[in-house]
Parts: C-alpha cells; sequence; structure tokens
C-alpha cells in the first residue's frame, strides 16, 4: 500500500494544483474562485508551509485594521518608542514593519515568512518590503508586524493586508468606537472565525463614559458571530504622551502578550489553534474553486457546442448546395450550354450512344476554350458557396456567443473579425476546389486505364470527361426550377450517357460519389479550420476535465496526510 504523503508535500502539491488552476472564462463564479485559489496558495507559502517547518518559531502576531484605527500608534505603544509611522495622511503604513527581538531577527530575515516580500532595515524600504525593526525590549518569542489598511483606498495595500493577515499566528485587530460595526471588519472578522484564527480585538478611542456600554455590545457581536473565545481590549480616547498610548491603556494588552512569549505551552497553543483552524479551512475555500473550475467546465462546453453547431450547419449546407443543383445556375448554366451546345444535345437525346459520343469527341477536341470557361464556372461558384456558409457560421457562432457565460470575453476586441470568415478563406477555398478539379481528372484517369476505355476516352479528352463528371457531382436538380430543370439536368444526363458508353453505368455513378465525397471532405476541413479559430480561443481559457478532479485529489491527500500525521 502507499503511504501517504507527509502533511508538508501535501499541502505543496494542493498549492500547486491551486496556482495553476484555469480559471480565465468569465463565468459568475470565477472571480470569487481567484480570490479564493490565491488566498489559499498565499496561506500556504506564507504561513502554513513555514510554521509546519518550525513549529517553535516566534508568534507572529500581525496588528490589522481600518484606515485610522491607530494601528501604528498602538504598535509603538506596545513597543514603548515610534518604530513605525503613524499620520494623518492615508494611506499611512504603505510598506509593512515588523518589530521583533534581536534574538530573533534569524527568523524573519530570510525567506521563511512573506517569501514574497524582501526585507529591508533602517528605514521604509517601500512597496514590496518587509521593514524589519530589531528591538532589545521585545521579548524573545513574539513579533508584531503593523500592517497595511484593510479598507485602503490603494488596492494594492488592501491585499497585502489580507495576505499578512493570512500569515499570521495571532491576529490584533483594531477597530474603533465609532466605526466597530462597519462591514469591513466584521467581513474579516468572519474570515478568522471560518480559519480558526487566534484572535484579540482592540477597541480603539472609546468615550470614558461609555466605555462599559460600548464593549458590553461589541463583546455580544463577537459572541453572536462564533467569536466568544476573542480576547478585547478598551482602550479609552484621551491624550497622547509622546505619540504613544497612556500606560494605563495599552498595559494589558502588552501584558497578555508578552505572557504568551514567555510561556511555551501558551504560544504552542496560538500557534496549534491557528494552525489547525486554516488547515481545517482548506477543504471548504478549495471546494469554492472546484465548483468554478467545473463551472468553467460546463460554459467550455456550451461555447464548443454553440461553435459545432454553427459549423455543422454550414457543412449540412454546402451539402445541399452541391446535392440540390442550385450551383448550375448563372454563369455555371451559361457556361454548360455553351460546352455541349445545348440545342444539338436535345435534338439528339434519343440517337444511338455512338453518334453522341462521336459528336462530343469532335466538339470538346476542337473546343478548349469552353471547358476552361466551364471548369472556372464551378470554381467560383463552388467557391461562393463554401465562403457564404463560411459566413453565415461565423456569425451563428458569435451571437450565441454574446448570450453563454464567458462568450463575450473571449470576444472582446475581435468581434467584428470574428463574425465572418477568416481573410485568407476565399483564398484557401479557392484552391481547394481547383485541388477537387484536378482529383476528379485523376479519378477519370484512372478509370480510363484500360487500353479499350483509354481509346475512347481519349478520342474526346479527360478534361471534357472531367468537366462532365463535375456537372453530374451537382445535377441532383432540386433547386432548379423550370426550364433550368430541362436545360442543366437534360444536357447532364446526355452527358452522363456519353460517360456510360466510355466507362459503364456503375463505373459513371461511382465516379461522380467519389468527386462528391472529396469535394465533402475538402469543405469540412476548410470549415473545421475556421471553427478551430472559435475552440482555439476556449481551448486557450478553459481547463481540462481531469483538473477538478485532481484538485479534490489533492484535497484528500491532505486529509491523508493529516491523519497519518
Amino acid at each position: 500500500m502507499t503511504s501517504p504523503p507527509r502533511l508538508p508535500e501535501a499541502l505543496t502539491a494542493l498549492r500547486d494544483r491551486l496556482a495553476d488552476a484555469p480559471l480565465l472564462l468569465a463565468t459568475p463564479g470565477r472571480d470569487e474562485a481567484v480570490r479564493a485559489a490565491r488566498g489559499v496558495v498565499d496561506q500556504i507559502d506564507d504561513y502554513l508551509l513555514p510554521r509546519l517547518l518550525d513549529l517553535d518559531a516566534p508568534l507572529l502576531t500581525v496588528v490589522g485594521g481600518s484606515t485610522g484605527a491607530g494601528k501604528s500608534t498602538l504598535v509603538n505603544s506596545l513597543v514603548g518608542t515610534p518604530v513605525t509611522t503613524a499620520g494623518v495622511l492615508r494611506p499611512t503604513t504603505r510598506a509593512p514593519v515588523l518589530v521583533c527581538s534581536r534574538a530573533d531577527v534569524d527568523s524573519f530575515s530570510g525567506e521563511r515568512v512573506l517569501p514574497g516580500l524582501a526585507r529591508v532595515t533602517g528605514g521604509d524600504g517601500g512597496p514590496g518590503t518587509v521593514q524589519l525593526v530589531a528591538r532589545d525590549d521585545v521579548p524573545p518569542g513574539l513579533a508584531l508586524l503593523d500592517a497595511p489598511d484593510v479598507d485602503s483606498v490603494v488596492a494594492t495595500n488592501r491585499d497585502l493586508a489580507a495576505q499578512l493577515l493570512a500569515a499570521a499566528d495571532l491576529w490584533v485587530f483594531v477597530t474603533t468606537a465609532a466605526r466597530y460595526a462597519d462591514a469591513v471588519p466584521w467581513d474579516l472578522l468572519r474570515t478568522a472565525q471560518e480559519r480558526g484564527t487566534a484572535l484579540a480585538v482592540v477597541l480603539d478611542r472609546v468615550p470614558p463614559e461609555a466605555a462599559g456600554e460600548i464593549a458590553a455590545d461589541l463583546g455580544g457581536m463577537l459572541e453572536r458571530a462564533g467569536l466568544a473565545g476573542a480576547r478585547l481590549f478598551v482602550v479609552e480616547e484621551g491624550p497622547l504622551a509622546d505619540g504613544l498610548l497612556p500606560e494605563s491603556q495599552v498595559g494589558p494588552l502588552r501584558s497578555w502578550l508578552h505572557a504568551l512569549a514567555a510561556d511555551q505551552e501558551e504560544r504552542a497553543a496560538v500557534v496549534r489553534q491557528t494552525l489547525v483552524g486554516a488547515l481545517d479551512s482548506l477543504q471548504q475555500r478549495t471546494a469554492v474553486v472546484v465548483g468554478a473550475v467545473e463551472e468553467q467546465a460546463v460554459a467550455a462546453d456550451a461555447l464548443r457546442a454553440a461553435a459545432a453547431a454553427a459549423y455543422g450547419s454550414a457543412r449540412d449546407g454546402v451539402d445541399e448546395g452541391v446535392r440540390s443543383g442550385s450551383l448550375l445556375r448563372g454563369e455555371v448554366l451559361a457556361r454548360w450550354q455553351e460546352f455541349v451546345g445545348t440545342g444539338e444535345w436535345m435534338r439528339t437525346l434519343q440517337d444511338r450512344v455512338g453518334r453522341l459520343r462521336d459528336r462530343v469527341a469532335a466538339a470538346l477536341t476542337g473546343r478548349p476554350a469552353p471547358v476552361q470557361g466551364l471548369t472556372g464556372a464551378l470554381e467560383n461558384s463552388v467557391e461562393g458557396l463554401l465562403r457564404a456558409e463560411a459566413d453565415r457560421a461565423a456569425e451563428r457562432t458569435v451571437t450565441s456567443w454574446r448570450a453563454l457565460p464567458g462568450g463575450p470575453a473571449l470576444l472582446a476586441g475581435d468581434e467584428r473579425e470574428l463574425a465572418r470568415a477568416s481573410a485568407d478563406f476565399s483564398e484557401a477555398a479557392g484552391a481547394q476546389v481547383r485541388d477537387w478539379q484536378g482529383t476528379v481528372l485523376d479519378l477519370v484517369r484512372e478509370q480510363g486505364a484500360d487500353k479499350r476505355t483509354r481509346a475512347r476516352l481519349l478520342s474526346w479528352g479527360v478534361s471534357g470527361a472531367g468537366a462532365v463528371v463535375m456537372v453530374a457531382v451537382f445535377a441532383q436538380t432540386g433547386g432548379l426550377l423550370g426550364g433550368e430543370v430541362a436545360v442543366a439536368g437534360g444536357t447532364t444526363a446526355v452527358g452522363q450517357r456519353v460517360l456510360e458508353a466510355v466507362f459503364g453505368d456503375a463505373a459513371v455513378r461511382a465516379l461522380a460519389e467519389r468527386a462528391r465525397d472529396d469535394l465533402r471532405e475538402r469543405s469540412d476541413a476548410l470549415l473545421r479550420y475556421e471553427q478551430d479559430r472559435f475552440d482555439a480561443r476556449v481551448s486557450e481559457a478553459a481547463p481540462g476535465a481531469a483538473t477538478a478532479d485532481e484538485l479534490r485529489s489533492a484535497v484528500s491527500a491532505l486529509a491523508d496526510a493529516r491523519r497519518a500525521a
């Protein structure tokens, strides 16, 4: 039996699956799933793997909260000296500031925690960095991190704040008496509850006369939210001394944090609570991504089906146009009349086949131009049919995609171009029709390979016989009316009688069918190429069939690893 993976290996596998999850189609659940996937990946990288690899590392306490809640002032007051910038301009904190004991600097100077952020010392390093401050007055085992505002007007600050909170062993969440019921703080507190994160809440700037009432109200809200275990600290409003909170206000929180740092068992309990809570939350958070991946797969199937239906109709349209005889109108009909000499052929329809063959031979061997005119007219007519069906299929597909999930985004910027056949389609269609005509001549030569039929065939030319075969391909006259039937159908019947005299009845039918099949294959290939324009866009954005199952397997492997651990 295969042994389950170790927990770090299982986490890494899940992380890789989530990082690679294709969520490019603009489906309804896509944005939420992207955020969920990114959140899990960041927490695995920034917290779960580093903490599992070093369970005895210092307690990382992230101080977070809303704009202007007093986070930086609180951190400075806990340390006893200004270590992070507090001010009235917003956003104030751009690069997070991490304060720790000199004994713990090595735990935070490398990439073990927050590996995507470079460390700087001696000043603000700007975006993408963590300012590392080592202090003798911070006890070993404790680190304080002043995070950007969770509701910052700068999106990168908000994203970084969420990432830092997910990397914390302990959240110290700062809000104010005026804003503790706001939506943003409670969204994050609910996140803490869902992830089982160890939490303390600091209620700042509380009017002294209302401290008891406001604290009781917030306590009730925490209990109803399932956060009754969160420690609540109240900081009353009052004057600052050199920018720091009075000792009477900040002392209880500092004492609690220092006690955690000093008591290895208490510190380990906090770490264990957050670690287990984060691991427990992974299945549910990954399920959001799995659901979105499945939604993407369904949307991709619908988009492909819409394109397939449109181009399937185009193939049917080409087949109907070929079989109906509708191509034997206009220029083709005129060239056909010129080619066979309609009047004479119709008058001699009942004459002996041998005499008809002789007349055809005399007409064909002495008049090459009518053959070329007929084949050219056929080429233009078939190319026009292919182009018309390709344009209709492209327009149908674009129209369908506008109404399907993910479709409008795939069309964005290219809708006008995609709503018609490719720019090189006419050239490609013309080349295919000319190649088809060459194939028909090859079939005629092949059919006339024995000595007797070759002599008869050469007496009136391969090109002439091939032209008659080509017309016979389109001679099911359902698309013609009145005299057109007599002209096209009747003269084709005479030509077919001549061919039957050369090759035999069965052979002529086989020639026409083989020629028709070859033309169908060529038109199908052209339309397949056109459909691929749409299918390729879906394939670039849509997940593979196994992606959702792979994510489920990664979650299952993680559960096995946790049981084994």
